[in-house]
């Protein structure tokens, strides 16, 4: 079965970023067509970020998705299990995960990833999204 890439972290679900990507990979991994790079980062990294402001547990959340749930019924899922995040809560988080690894600890791994794909010369690429994005194959927005 070949890979499937998951969606771009900027995509919104109830205008949080990044929770669509999050349940895009466990829909994939759960049918078995999320590329086998991804598999070792499942539940770490952003995903637990995503979970602690949630207030779930990536296991419990990653059963409950499957290969079944839609984004919405995770979040509804999620509101029922743990908190949806509140306006201010989404905007912090937003402004927060966009930017990393624009002038923050995150500097040297994105440029360390950069040189390793060949994307030196891609001034554009400034923040860990933006890499996750040229790196699948996507305009660097």
């Amino acid at each position: 079965m070949s890979a499937t890439l998951p969606v771009s972290p900027y995509e919104t679900c109830h205008g949080l970023v990044y929770f669509s990507r999050m349940i895009d990979k466990i829909r994939l991994h759960s049918a078995g067509t999320l590329g086998a790079d991804y598999v070792p980062n499942l539940g770490k990294g952003f995903d637990l970020r995503c979970c602690s402001l949630l207030g779930v547990e990536y296991s419990a959340l990653a059963t409950a998705v499957g290969a079944t749930l839609s984004d919405e019924e995770a979040w509804v899922w999620v509101a029922k299990h743990g908190q949806a995040p509140t306006e201010e809560q989404t905007e912090v988080w937003n402004g927060f995960m966009t930017r990393r690894g624009w002038k923050d600890d995150l500097v040297e791994i994105l440029e360390r990833r950069k040189k390793e794909s060949g994307f030196s010369n891609r001034p554009e690429i400034q923040t860990m999204f933006d890499y996750i994005d040229a790196d699948e194959g996507r305009a660097v927005k």
